[in-house]
Order: C-alpha cells, then sequence, then structure tokens
C-alpha cells in the first residue's frame, strides 16, 4: 500500500467514504493500535456516518515515521487535522489510550465548529485517577505478557517474531505516552461523555470509570459489560448499538455555523 502524502491522507482513515452522510464518528485506536482495529465500527456505521479512523505513526503503512513521545504532540498533530474537516456534528469514539486522546483533542478543540457534540469513552479510567504504571520500562518478554493478559493481541501473532519486530516499538511508544500522561486538573468539556467498561478489566474499574463524570458539564452515563480490557471484542453489537444512539443525538443538535 503507498503511503499517503498529506498529513491529513496520513493520520485519517476511511474504509468506506460516505461524502452525503450529515453526521461523524472519529474512532481513536488504543496504545500500539492501528486503524485497523475499528474496520468492523466503520463497516456498521458507514451507510449513514462519515467514519474516521486515526492511524497512528509507527504502525502498518506509518511503520517507518517517527513515534509519537506524548499525548500533548498526539492532540498538537490530531487537532488541526480535525479541524480542517468539513463541519459536521461529530462523536469521538477512543478505546483506552483512545479515550484520553479523544478527551484532549476535544479540550483542544473547545469552542470551535469541530468541537465534538459527544465522547464515547471505552475500556480507560478517568484522567482524574492516577495508577503507577511502568509497562513500557520493561523488556520485550515483560512487554509481551502485558498485551497476552489483556487479550488484545491474537496469539498467533505474539509468536510472529517479524511482527513483532514491527509491532513492539510502537506498543512501547504508546505505554510511555500513556503512562507518563498526567491530566490538568478539573478540566472538562462541555458535551455529554459515555463510559463503556469491562467488569473485570485490569486496567480499569468500574469506580474509576465513573470519574469520568468528574469532566464533563454535560450527561453522563456508564454502561458495563461482561469481560476485560478488550471486551468490546465479544460485544460488538452492543458497542454499536451504543454508538448509534450517540451519533443520532449528535445529528439532531443545533446547527453548525
Amino acid at each position: 500500500m503507498p503511503i499517503p502524502g498529506t498529513d491529513a491522507e496520513r493520520w485519517l482513515r476511511r474504509f468506506r467514504p460516505n461524502a452525503s452522510a450529515r453526521v461523524r464518528l472519529v474512532c481513536f485506536p488504543h496504545a500500539g493500535g492501528s486503524a485497523s482495529f475499528y474496520h468492523p465500527v466503520a463497516m456498521a456505521h458507514a451507510a449513514a456516518t462519515d467514519v474516521v479512523v486515526l492511524q497512528y505513526p509507527g504502525r502498518q503503512d506509518r511503520r517507518r515515521e517517527p513515534l509519537v513521545r506524548s499525548v500533548a504532540e498526539y492532540v498538537g498533530h490530531i487537532a488541526p487535522i480535525l479541524e480542517q474537516e468539513r463541519p459536521l456534528p461529530t462523536v469521538y469514539f477512543g478505546h483506552s489510550m483512545g479515550a484520553v486522546l479523544a478527551f484532549e483533542t476535544a479540550l483542544s478543540l473547545a469552542d470551535t465548529p469541530a468541537s465534538p457534540r459527544a465522547i464515547v469513552a471505552s475500556g480507560r479510567r478517568a484522567p482524574a485517577t492516577h495508577r503507577d504504571e511502568q509497562v513500557h520500562l520493561r523488556d520485550d518478554n515483560g512487554l509481551l505478557d502485558e498485551l497476552r493478559q489483556l487479550n488484545g493481541t491474537r496469539a498467533d501473532l505474539l509468536g510472529d517474531e517479524e511482527i513483532l519486530r514491527m509491532t513492539l516499538p510502537a506498543v512501547r511508544s504508546d505505554y510511555r505516552v500513556i503512562e507518563t500522561y498526567q491530566a490538568v486538573p478539573d478540566r472538562t468539556v462541555d458535551c455529554p461523555i459515555t463510559v463503556l467498561v469491562g467488569e473485570s478489566d485490569p486496567k480499569t474499574t468500574v469506580a474509576e470509570a465513573d470519574r469520568w463524570r468528574e469532566h464533563s458539564t454535560a450527561a453522563f452515563r456508564i454502561r458495563t459489560f461482561p469481560g476485560g480490557h478488550f471486551y468490546l471484542a465479544a460485544h460488538q453489537a452492543e458497542v454499536n448499538a451504543e454508538l448509534a444512539a450517540t451519533l443520532s443525538a449528535a445529528s439532531k443538535g443545533p446547527a453548525i455555523r
């Protein structure tokens, strides 16, 4: 696959473009994740939605590009690109690290036409919470142990040395990004936040996820699912239903100027 040329082409992927869509869904992958993780979500909503999936540097067709070193650097790339998109009512959907990037991007674009109408935060504790985690300092075997525990990567791929050489640098870098992230206290967005979390997620307790309510001045709701950190793989239909409801509500808001 040829490497896209412009910043927007490098960062934004549309698996099934929909120029007539009247609402947009922007998907933010997890640490080490790539745009292809959200392909099923894109296919489920593309008939009525402009589904945009972020592709971070250091993976797949961007694997030779420099890795991003902080949440602020990610947002510094992402926010200006999203601001240049055709104005549409927009929902952000982020899983794990992606939930934090969605929140911080929304803060960066507050009071602009590109500001999201809603955020769906999945599998991540609230920015107000903190754990002293240092997975990014482990050796490769320790990092693989983490991936196996979270069950976010297929076991057969974990045994493929060539794929590991391509993915571990991005995984380690993203873990450094999210483990060194510290939210500015009391920052809030003026849009609803819906939180989705697995009941047995080792990275996020339900109580930690519930603290997302502290980061919105609008409506808040939380929904739990059986399963761990990647609960959404087994509950795609339910997650897509949540997204569809959120997109429908966002599309009925006031017109964008």
